[in-house]
């Protein structure tokens, strides 16, 4: 008996380590196969410093964040911007962006490496398409205002004094202010560039609403999402600047991204 115990006993043993093993791979596989880069592109009139908030919580999670600043002299730089950082990362990526930054990641976002975007109280033309134009189907507060400025050159930006209202109406008086006054000037025509094949009719995309926006209409990003059959979340109450005031339902929209190509 004691031999049929001993052999019983190193069967026992070598199934043990197997498992162990097993498991070892398969935990490497998964890690490996978990998309963790995030890459995070600004819209007109602001820059990447506003990503702060979603930055922290990301980078806390896991992910391995990188902020594009586009210089938005030009639709075409701006885009070369984006694929520039996209070139950085060592593997698959979420590409996010915010406002006008969903025209230049649905022309960027064709690069092989992105596997999935996410706008953010965005635009998100098609093929073809202009933002401009979409902007024309639901007119927002900001376009019938006139409190869009444009320099002799031909440089785009919010009049500070109407800024808050229009472009951050949920952050505080003193936050407003400070974006109001270090806003990034966009070049005019970068609004008018028209898409050459738009990303998003080939990989799954997510939309989060910004519900009291003043600069997009909440109507234009429904109607882009559904287009699009985009995941679609809704922040009620929030403005333009809901990646900056609503960090947290931001990142639960791009981590929410990240796993559902991770499977």
């Amino acid at each position: 008996m004691k031999p049929m115990r001993a052999v019983r006993g190193i069967s026992q043993s070598l199934c043990i380590v197997f498992l162990l093993c097993t498991c070892g791979v398969l935990s490497a596989q998964n890690k490996e196969s978990r998309v963790r880069n995030i890459v995070l592109a600004h819209g007109a009139w602001a820059d990447g410093s506003g990503w702060k908030g979603v930055y922290d919580i990301l980078v806390k999670d896991g992910y391995n964040v990188s902020i594009v600043q586009e210089p938005e002299t030009s639709f075409h730089d701006d885009v070369t911007a984006v694929k520039r950082i996209l070139a950085l990362q060592d593997g698959p990526s979420i590409l996010v962006a915010h406002s006008y930054g969903g025209a230049v990641i649905t022309e960027a976002g064709n690069d092989p490496s992105v596997v999935g975007l996410v706008y953010i109280a965005a635009h998100m033309p098609d093929s073809g398409e202009k933002e401009s134009d979409d902007g024309k189907r639901f007119p927002s507060d900001l376009a019938k205002s006139g409190a869009i400025k444009k320099t002799p050159d031909g440089f785009t930006y919010i009049d500070p004094a109407q800024f808050h209202e229009l472009f951050a109406a949920d952050l505080p008086g003193d936050k407003a202010a400070f974006m109001a006054h270090s806003q990034v000037l966009n070049l005019a025509d970068n609004f008018s560039a028209t898409i050459t094949a738009a990303a998003w009719r080939t990989k799954p995309s997510w939309m989060l609403v910004a519900g009291s926006d003043r600069t997009i209409s909440p109507d234009l990003e429904r109607w882009y999402a559904k287009r699009a059959d985009s995941h679609t979340v809704e922040v009620a109450g929030a403005s333009h600047s809901v990646y900056v005031s609503h960090p947290k339902e931001v990142a639960d929209v791009i981590e929410s991204a990240a796993r559902a190509v991770s499977k």
